[in-house]
């Protein structure tokens, strides 16, 4: 079954293009999806010289035939178009508008020009239809046509190697033999003739034209034997593109799909009278057709569903296979578009290649920028985690030296993973921003290890030296900073021994672990001068507690019992130097072996200063504790200055002095109640002047009773009243206390009585010894009678304390 004819008008008599027409013929014929693969054929000649009649019998062509009984006139108007049936490959055949029509007039020859100079564009072959009987004359055989077509060709065309088929009609009974040559010195001669520009001054026919020629019996006369010659014509046109065919070395052919844009350009610059050059026609019409292509190809990678899972997939994770896969779109559509625009011009179409390939590049290049994004994270999160994992079975230098060179290989493979065959894109700058990443995690964690690392043995060395620090500063003896500095001379060595160990792992630089042991060092330094200000803001309460302990208790650290047989002086003195001691310890910071006179400066200014002998006026006007600084003690290390020195001095003593007046008052009561018997004299007067009264006492003895009663009511009441101690803080104040005790203390000792009475009694001498002990003050009620207070002076802490009066 042959194949459907479809015909358009290409252009109309007035030289409109029809643009439409053109489109949806070649939707019909399926143009585009020939490629190369096509040919065109035209016919140009007088008019009513059967054109249309000879297409149809040669390709089976619909176009209108002139009818002979309605007369000659103009049947074809303007160009048209129409598929060969049966032809291999697609053959499209062109019906030009007849030349020297009266139609037109004698003067219209412009459309005679545009058409053919169309025709010879476009065409691979081209049919010349002439009268056997007009081949020797001068102006037949469209000869004047072909002389202006000819002269146009050489200004405006490059070679373009079109096949010029002359078919003779209504042929004579001359040979074709005889016909042919005559023809063809008739051509050479225009073409001879024709001007010729510098470039083709030289350039043969042959460069230009194929001639062929070829007779045909008349239509009307020999009807059979016109149809038989048609189809052995016919058979030439079966793969006339092919090597040996009609059109076999043709040149600068339009691909298929471009046929309509560069028709309707062709068409365009003819009408406007503008050269045209064939060859630069093609590379227009090859820019315009590729980069169509180009961008359907881009819009087909955008709409493509595969591409769009993939992005979308990009945006939340990395992919792998991302190069292989996208190189593999992207491969495809560049296949595409090869195929495409496999017949247009081949520089052209590389440009217009690189073009869609850079255009598709951009467009996949966020994606890719985002999975490097997406992998540096990944690498980065699984370092954090095995780093984390490496340290605690290896140095913190050699995990975090492996754990980085391991990532940064996986990174590489990933990265390597994610090329583009198409593209070289270097993904270094990402990789450098991973480095940075690692080394700001390592150097974080590296910061951490050394500050938690640091903070250990710092803490460590607090703990070795705080309480034995205090306990030596407590003690206040003379080798007290020689033992400190020995402290923390032996645990600041142990500390930076382990430190220094420990660090070794970390690979420091020299100066990084020199600093950190040095700030170790001055760390144990710092705790020892803490401590020691913390004891010297204490001070006072540290010289009352020292002194309550030396002055209360006896060697054997037993409370001493105020018997009368006590030197309370020496004791005060004692108690008072070795407060004094207490007090030069702490007035300075001695880390380092500097001499200084502290001690001796405290003990002459403070304890000796009522010493026996210094009776020297001079020495005793000069105070060494009248300055705010030590002498050779820089004022950094001071903790108490003199001043402060001596004022708590003052204050200490007028705290203490209390304690000292109770001890003595003690001695004295306990002498007196050892000492029960009256004075000698107060016994002889007792003798001489009782006598009388003795005797009655001797004669009655019931009062004698009495009198014993009333003396052990009195002695009770006088011991829990304790009058002796009232009256010292006078005598209204005391006549008021007494009142208001005297009623309870009565109640208290007969309730006491009825105790007694109850168990066997007590021996008199035990009685005694129970209210000497009630008198007695308890030690806590002295150590409790007074409290301190600090204020603030302008060199340093003041203490003070309200003193019992």
């Amino acid at each position: 079954m042959g194949d459907a004819c479809f015909s358009t008008q290409l252009i109309d008599g007035d030289g409109v293009f029809n643009v439409s027409g053109l489109d949806n013929f070649m939707k019909e014929v399926k143009l585009g999806e020939c490629g190369l693969s096509y040919a065109v054929v035209s016919i140009m000649g007088p008019q009513s010289s059967g054109k249309s009649t000879l297409l149809n019998h040669l390709f089976g062509t619909s176009f209108r035939e002139m009818d002979a009984f309605k007369g000659r006139s103009q049947t074809t108007k303007g160009i048209w178009l129409a598929k060969a049936q049966n032809i291999e490959p697609c053959t499209l055949v062109m019906d030009l508008e007849g030349t020297d029509g009266r139609e037109r007039g004698e003067d219209d020859t412009a459309f005679e020009k545009q058409s053919a100079l169309f025709a010879l564009a476009v065409s691979d072959i081209v049919l010349i239809n002439m009268w056997c009987h007009d081949i020797g004359r001068e102006q037949a055989a469209n000869k004047p046509l072909l002389k202006t077509v000819f002269q146009v060709m050489m200004r405006l065309f490059s070679p373009r190697k079109t096949t010029l088929l002359f078919v003779i009609r209504d042929k004579s009974k001359t040979p074709l033999e005889n016909l042919e040559p005559i023809l063809r010195e008739d051509i050479q001669k225009i073409w001879d003739a024709v001007p010729k520009p510098h470039a083709h001054k030289e350039t043969p026919l042959s460069e230009f034209f194929n001639v062929e020629v070829v007779a045909l019996s008349s239509y009307e006369e020999k009807e059979e034997l016109f149809k038989e010659q048609v189809s052995h014509l016919r058979d030439r046109f079966q793969h006339s593109i092919a090597p040996g065919g009609l059109a076999g070395d043709r040149r600068g052919v339009v691909p298929a799909s471009g046929f309509s844009f560069s028709s309707q350009q062709f068409w365009k610059v003819i009408k406007e009278n503008k050269d045209l050059d064939l060859p630069a026609h093609k590379v227009m019409v090859a820019t315009v057709r590729c980069e169509e292509i180009g961008n359907e190809k881009v819009a087909s990678f955008t709409a493509d569903e595969e591409w769009q899972q993939f992005e979308e997939a990009i945006q939340h994770d990395y992919v792998p296979g991302f190069g292989k896969k996208l190189s593999n779109l992207l491969d495809r559509c560049l296949s595409e578009y090869d195929m495409e625009a496999i017949y247009f011009d081949e520089g052209v179409r590389t440009s217009k290649r690189q073009q869609l390939e850079s255009k598709l590049l951009q467009l996949v290049n966020p994606a890719y920028q985002l999975l490097l994004g997406h992998l540096r994270t990944r690498t980065l999160e699984g370092f954090k985690e095995s780093f984390g994992k490496a340290l605690t079975k290896e140095g913190f230098a050699v995990a975090s030296r492996d754990c980085t060179q391991t990532f940064l290989e996986q990174f590489d493979k990933g990265s390597e993973d994610a090329a583009i065959q198409q593209v070289k894109w270097d993904p270094s700058k990402v990789k450098d921003k991973l480095k940075r990443d690692i080394e700001a995690h390592v150097a974080s964690v590296r910061a951490a290890k050394l500050s938690e690392l640091c903070a250990k043995y710092e803490a460590q060395l607090t703990k070795a030296l705080a309480e034995p620090v205090e306990a030596l500063l407590d003690s206040a003896s003379e080798d007290t900073w020689s033992a400190i500095r020995k402290l923390l001379q032996r645990e600041t060595k142990a500390a930076i021994s382990g430190l220094e160990s420990a660090l070794s792992a970390f690979e420091l630089d020299e100066a990084t672990e020199k600093e950190l042991l040095v700030k170790l060092e001055n760390h144990g330094r710092s705790v020892v001068e803490s401590k020691a200000k913390e004891e010297a803001g204490r001070v006072l309460i540290r010289m009352k507690d020292r002194f309550s302990t030396l002055f209360s208790r006896d060697a054997d650290s037993m409370p001493r019992m105020w018997t009368g047989k006590e030197d309370i002086k020496a004791i005060t003195k004692t108690a008072r130097s070795a407060s004094m001691k207490l007090l030069a310890t702490l007035a300075a910071i001695r880390l380092d072996e500097d001499g200084d006179d502290i001690e001796n400066t405290l003990s002459i200014a403070l304890v000796d200063t009522a010493r026996p002998g210094t009776t020297d006026r001079s020495i005793q006007s000069f105070d060494p504790l009248a300055s705010s600084s030590w002498e050779r003690v820089p004022e950094e290390k001071t903790l108490i200055s003199p001043v402060q020195c001596k004022s708590l001095w003052r204050q200490f003593k007028a705290e203490t002095e209390y304690t000292v007046t109770q001890a003595i008052a003690a001695q004295e009561a306990n002498k007196r109640n050892n000492n029960w018997l009256p004075p000698p004299w107060a016994l002889a007067a007792m003798a001489i002047l009782g006598f009388n009264e003795f005797m009655t006492l001797l004669k009655n003895p019931l009062y004698l009773g009495v009198i014993f009663v009333v003396f052990l009511v009195g002695k009770a009441i006088w011991v829990q009243l304790d009058i002796a101690a009232e009256f010292q803080n006078g005598f209204l104040p005391a006549l008021l206390s007494l009142s208001t005790k005297f009623v309870p203390t009565i109640m208290n000792i007969l309730k006491r009585l009825a105790d007694e009475g109850q168990r066997p009694a007590a021996p008199e001498r035990q009685r005694e010894m129970e209210l000497q002990q009630t008198n007695r003050p308890s030690y806590s009620n002295v150590m409790s009678a007074g409290s301190s207070s600090v204020t603030t002076i302008e060199n340093g802490p003041e203490y003070s304390s309200p003193v019992a009066k």
